[in-house]
C-alpha cells in the first residue's frame, strides 16, 4: 500500500510538472501559431465519444459494485420497526438512483450530440419560465413527499406506546465500555447520579433509593424474544451513540440527560444463526478473515481469532475517543423461559453492596 501510495505522488507530481511547463510556454506569448491549442472537430469527437464510453463503464462500475457488495448488506431487520426503517431506506435509494441514472444520461449524450463542430452555431435561452418552473417543481414535490412520508415513519417508530409488561433497561455509556441496568422485579430503575459512583457502584445508584435496590447492572444484553423494550440511555462522560443495527436502532446518549428509544426483538440470536442468509454471511466473513491472516503471518504478526458465530451487538455510533471502535456489548436475544431463568442468575445492587461490606 505504502509502494502504491508513493506511486501516485510521483505520478502527480509528475503532472504538475507538465502543466506547469504548459502555463509557461503561454505565458511567453511569442508564438503566433495557436490552432495546436484549439479543439477541432477530430479532437471533439474523440471527446464525445468518451463520453459516450465513459457512460457505460460508470454505469456498469455502479451496478457491479451493487452486485458485489451485496455480501455486506445487513440481513433483514430483527425488530418490528425494522421494516418500516428498511422501506424508507429502499425508497429514498432508489429515488436517488433513478434521478443519478437519469441526469448521468443526459449529461454525457448532450455533450456527444452537441459536441463542436465547425460552422455549428450554439442554441441557448437566456432564460425559460417554463423549463425552471419544471425543473423546480418536479423536486420540490419529490422531496416534499419523501420527507412527510420519513416523519410519519419517524412518528411511528419514536411515538411508541408503552406495552404494561414492556421490560426497562438502562444503557450506560462511559469510555470506552457499556454497562446495562435492569429495572428488577419492579420494572422501575432506581434514581442514578455520577456522584454516587463509588467502589462497586461504577454507575450511580443512589443507595437510599428504594427502587434501586432490586436494579441489575451486567455486562452483557439479554433480551426475551417478542417482549417490548424501552431503553433509558445515560453517558457518564462524552457524547456516545446507542446503535443496533440489526434491529435498526440508534439513539443519542448525551451527558446531563436520559434519552429513550424502544423496540420488540423478533428473530432470538440462535434462529438468525440457522438462515442461509447469515451461513453464507459468516462464510464471506471466515474467508476474509483468512486471507487476513495470511498477510498478518507473512508480517510475522498473530492470526486473528476464527468467528464461526454471529452473535447481536451494541456499538458506539459517535467517535468518543482512541478506543471508539472497541465500544461494543454482546445483545443475546432469547425465549422468554431462558431470558427469566438467566436474570435470576443475576445479583441484584442491593446484594451485591452487601457483599462489598
Amino acid at each position: 500500500m505504502t509502494v502504491f501510495l508513493v506511486l501516485i505522488v510521483i505520478i502527480l507530481f509528475a503532472v504538475t510538472l507538465w502543466q506547469m511547463s504548459k502555463i509557461y510556454a503561454l505565458s511567453k506569448g511569442k508564438s503566433k501559431d495557436v490552432s495546436g491549442e484549439v479543439a477541432n472537430d477530430k479532437d471533439n469527437s474523440v471527446n464525445a465519444k468518451l463520453m459516450i464510453m465513459f457512460t457505460v463503464f460508470l454505469y456498469f462500475l455502479m451496478f457491479y459494485c451493487f452486485w458485489y457488495y451485496s455480501k455486506f448488506y445487513l440481513p433483514e431487520a430483527s425488530s418490528e420497526h425494522g421494516s418500516k426503517y428498511d422501506n424508507l431506506m429502499f425508497i429514498s435509494i432508489a429515488l436517488i438512483m433513478f434521478v443519478q441514472i437519469i441526469t448521468q444520461f443526459l449529461l454525457h449524450f448532450f455533450s456527444y450530440k452537441y459536441k463542436g463542430e465547425k460552422g455549428k452555431r450554439a442554441l441557448f435561452y437566456a432564460d425559460n419560465d417554463k423549463l425552471e418552473f419544471i425543473w423546480t417543481i418536479i423536486p420540490v414535490i419529490v422531496l416534499a413527499g419523501l420527507i412527510i412520508y420519513g416523519l410519519f415513519t419517524w412518528s411511528d417508530i419514536m411515538n411508541f406506546e408503552e406495552d404494561e409488561d414492556a421490560l426497562v433497561i438502562e444503557l450506560y455509556a462511559q469510555r470506552f465500555n457499556w454497562k446495562a441496568r435492569y429495572a428488577g422485579d419492579d420494572n422501575t430503575l432506581g434514581n442514578a447520579n455520577v456522584r454516587f459512583i463509588e467502589g462497586i457502584n461504577q454507575i450511580g445508584i443512589d443507595p437510599s433509593d428504594a427502587d434501586g435496590q432490586d436494579d441489575i447492572v451486567t455486562q452483557e444484553l439479554h433480551l426475551p424474544v417478542g417482549r417490548q423494550v424501552i431503553f433509558k440511555l445515560r453517558s457518564q462522560d462524552v457524547l456516545h451513540s446507542a446503535y443496533m443495527p440489526h434491529f435498526r436502532a440508534q439513539m443519542n446518549v448525551v451527558p446531563g440527560m436520559i434519552t429513550q428509544f424502544s423496540f420488540t426483538p423478533t428473530v432470538t440470536t440462535e434462529d438468525i444463526r440457522t438462515t442461509d442468509y447469515m451461513k453464507e454471511k459468516m462464510r464471506t466473513i471466515q474467508k476474509i478473515r483468512n486471507d487476513r491472516n495470511k498477510v498478518l503471518a507473512a508480517a510475522g504478526e498473530p492470526a486473528l481469532d476464527d468467528y464461526d458465530e454471529f452473535d447481536y451487538y451494541l456499538l458506539c455510533n459517535k467517535i468518543c475517543g482512541e478506543s471508539h471502535y472497541n465500544m461494543q456489548m454482546k445483545i443475546i436475544v432469547e425465549s422468554e423461559e431462558d431470558y427469566e431463568a438467566w436474570i435470576k442468575q443475576q445479583e441484584t445492587f442491593k446484594a451485591s453492596i452487601a457483599d462489598q461490606e
